[in-house]
């Protein structure tokens, strides 16, 4: 397997102004994962725009935007930890036996734990990324704009299957997101696209004002919705260092949740929260003997942990291979790189190798200095849990406008952007999630192109889209993920009722 392209990126990464970005990421992203409820999405969103603008090189910006992901997933287990609030959807299950050791007075050691848990998981899934990379690269340059098609197809099938509890509010999404990539020029028939008689909206919908308005208008309105809901942050945090018996007991689980977590990853849709959710489970069905899962088990705490960082690194490898984003937060990444003209696909690791590679050491050397930042600075990072929302809120909002007004120096973009953060609001009320509209959005401009393409070599025959090995297998495995979960479903139904039809008919 050539490698070239890694050793390039290491030359990327280890320039000094890309140190610096990277370090600055990482603390950025910690800080804002350490946050309840703002999450990844919201801090890359902000800085996207202000890294643009301020004329760094791709490579820089995706370095930038990847040091603040991975920095996320850190941080995003203080305010689980501390207080029993999730810091994003992949810190749930940190919560379950995190919060339970802090009240225990063992907070320092569970942020420890968790922290070189989060390391292992990082590695793990980089060193995943760097091999398979190249391989499904290699592989997917047999693809031809049919078999794209059938691509984006699969994606949104295993998005409605697997993101959240409700797969029909999640293709409801999908569809949103498909319909706002329509608004503006079609390219083929020069005829404008819902556009209501606005100029403005000639070009479409540009890519950081939906982002903003839907992330973080929309994440401000939440906050000021519930800020009269008081939290209790746990204050003593004991020793700060983790037992090396807890690290010792925990390295089976934090392992399996490091492969667990990169496997989902590379599934395009699934994101941390699924690997999380797995990864707990099947190691509460391994270890979990005396009962102590979810009252302060350090094994319950580093599986889910050691996941979520494997699986922001295996997000990575459908995004840059395929150019279909594994996470809501790859979405916006992939949107950042076609700031720059550049297409992420089979091509980009020959074409780019300084982007990929970069990218990839990257995510290498930032574990490092997230270790290093965590372990001695976590007091630090725990403060950020006592900032007030009347200071978040405005800060929030100013950040927002700033990153939409410094890319298109258009008032009329500030105004569509909170008009999209009130519709997200609302959105969100009625409890659908943001990620699908984006991965849509993102989707449906590489969708649209690559079907226009294929019928256009075949003449407008339709059944270009069955022809090719590739396209038949994509078929295939779209139709299998969509109807198993609804097959399983129902299997398992089925048997919760058996016992009790066993029942009444022994009373008969």
């Amino acid at each position: 397997m050539n490698l070239d392209y890694l050793w390039q990126g290491f030359g990327v990464a280890l320039t000094a102004q890309n140190l610096l970005i990277g370090f600055i990421g990482c603390f950025i992203g910690t800080l804002v994962g350490a946050l309840p409820a703002i999450g990844p999405i919201n801090g890359i969103a902000l800085l996207m725009p202000i890294a643009y603008t301020m004329g760094l090189p791709a490579e820089s910006t995706m370095i930038l935007l990847a040091a603040v992901y991975c920095g996320a997933e850190y941080g995003g287990r203080i305010s689980s930890i501390l207080l029993n609030v999730p810091g994003d959807a992949g810190a749930v299950m940190t919560a379950m036996d995190g919060y339970p050791m802090a009240k225990q007075g063992r907070a320092g050691e569970a942020l420890a734990l968790s922290g070189i848990a989060s390391f292992v998981g990082g590695i793990i899934g980089v060193i995943g990324l760097a091999f398979f990379a190249p391989l499904l690269s290699g592989l997917a340059i047999g693809f031809g704009p049919a078999e794209y098609f059938v691509l984006m197809i699969f994606a949104f099938a295993t998005l409605g299957s697997m993101v959240g509890s409700q797969p029909v509010k999640t293709l409801i999404g999908c569809t949103l997101g498909l319909m706002l990539a329509t608004v503006g020029l079609d390219a083929t028939s020069g005829a404008y696209r819902f556009t209501f008689n606005e100029p403005e909206l000639g070009d479409g919908i540009e890519f950081v004002v939906l982002v903003i308005g839907l992330f973080s208008v929309s994440e401000a309105m939440i906050i000021l919705e519930h800020q009269g809901r008081g939290m209790t942050v746990v204050r003593d945090l004991g020793r700060m260092t983790a037992r090396m018996s807890d690290v010792v007991k925990s390295m089976g689980a934090t392992l399996r949740g490091s492969l667990i977590g990169f496997v989902v990853g590379v599934l395009p849709g699934t994101g941390a929260s699924v690997s999380s959710a797995v990864s707990y489970t099947t190691e509460k069905r391994i270890s979990d003997r005396e009962g102590t899962f979810g009252k302060g088990d350090v094994r319950g705490l580093a599986s889910p942990e050691a996941a979520n960082n494997a699986t922001a690194a295996g997000a990575f490898v459908p995004m840059l291979t395929l150019g279909v984003p594994g996470s809501g937060t790859t979405a916006v990444m992939l949107g950042a790189l076609m700031l720059y003209n550049i297409q992420p696909g089979p091509m980009l690791l020959v074409e780019r190798p300084e982007v990929v590679g970069g990218l990839i050491a990257s995510l290498f050397v930032g574990n490092f200095i997230l270790l290093a930042l965590n372990l001695p600075l976590v007091n630090i990072f725990a403060r950020v849990l006592t900032v007030p929302n009347w200071l978040l809120v405005p800060g929030i909002l100013v950040l927002s406008v700033i990153g939409v007004y410094s890319t298109h120096a258009s008032v009329f973009s500030i105004f569509l952007m909170l008009g999209i953060g009130f519709a997200g609001w609302m959105l969100r009320k009625a409890g659908f999630d943001m990620a699908p509209i984006i991965l849509g959005f993102v989707l449906g401009k590489v969708m649209e192109v690559n079907l226009r393409n294929a019928l256009a070599i075949s003449g407008g025959d339709p059944s270009i889209l069955f022809e090719s090995a590739i396209s038949i297998t994509l078929w295939v495995m779209a139709l299998a993920v969509a109807v198993l979960p609804f097959l399983l479903s129902r299997r398992q139904k089925a048997l919760l009722l058996k016992p009790t039809e066993t029942v009444e008919d022994s009373h008969q």
